[in-house]
């Protein structure tokens, strides 16, 4: 080890040869958009009015964003309702507008959608191994389809901010055994951000940031202060070289 004497006069230390033999920790498991689809699960009008761990108006556009995701990158959607045609009701007609020849497996009975034979059927016609999930309930129509999944293999990415339900209670409980199961929980903008990887991709930000002004307003208007300054701004006295 060097003298402490010399450390000090050149600002250079010599890390100890332990720190060469870093050990792997766990793997990060990164979205591929090549590789992943979205399903919608259950985001029914009717469904929309028990969800109380959310207001109302922000997990509105949530469930849009969710689903809006396909689109963005041009990746598989599958759309599943239960029991439309009675309380539940169907999706809402944005959704439907967003995808109008998408799959669309309208469920009779199965709580799971995966007892489904049809929603099976388009799932696997994806060929896809990842899944970006969203649906009401979480702790029903979202968690039962998520370990159905996991048991059969795929990945699955559950959107916390697309799957609602009565309470914070249950959304915790099963965000937990989802999570015990090996199921990614993140956030809309954590799963765009990670299928978009690089702004300089496409899609990037000529494509995103449009996309995140619509459904991330919040994130939208740092774009559009950005713009205004640029376009339009005046530094102020004491402003310049801050």
């Amino acid at each position: 080890m060097a003298p402490l004497s010399w450390v000090l006069s050149t600002g250079i230390a010599i890390l100890p040869i332990c720190l060469a033999a870093l050990e792997p920790g766990p793997p990060f498991i990164r979205l591929d958009k090549n590789d992943a689809m979205v399903i919608v699960a259950d985001l029914q009008e009717g469904l929309y009015q028990v969800v109380r761990d959310f207001d109302p108006v922000t997990y509105r556009n949530n469930m849009l964003a969710h689903s809006a995701i396909a689109s963005l990158f041009s990746i598989p959607i599958v759309l599943t309702t239960s029991a439309e045609t009675g309380p539940n009701g169907p999706l809402p007609k944005e959704i439907y507008s967003m995808y109008p020849s998408a799959p669309i497996i309208r469920r009779n009975g199965e709580v799971d959608a995966w007892d489904n034979s049809d929603f099976r059927a388009a799932v696997r016609a994806q060929n896809k191994s990842q899944v970006i999930l969203g649906g009401i309930t979480t702790d029903v129509c979202t968690e039962f389809l998520a370990l159905s999944l996991r048991a059969e293999g795929y990945t699955v990415f559950a959107n916390t901010e697309a799957s609602g339900t009565f309470t914070d209670k249950l959304a915790e409980d099963a965000n937990r055994r989802m999570e015990d199961a090996g199921v990614k929980l993140q956030g809309t903008f954590a799963i765009v951000m990670d299928l978009m990887r690089d702004w300089r991709n496409t899609p990037g930000s000529l494509q995103v940031l449009p996309w995140l002004d619509t459904y991330l307003p919040a994130y939208g208007y740092v774009a559009r202060g950005h713009e205004a300054a640029v376009l339009n701004g005046t530094l102020l006295p004491g402003e310049e070289g801050l």
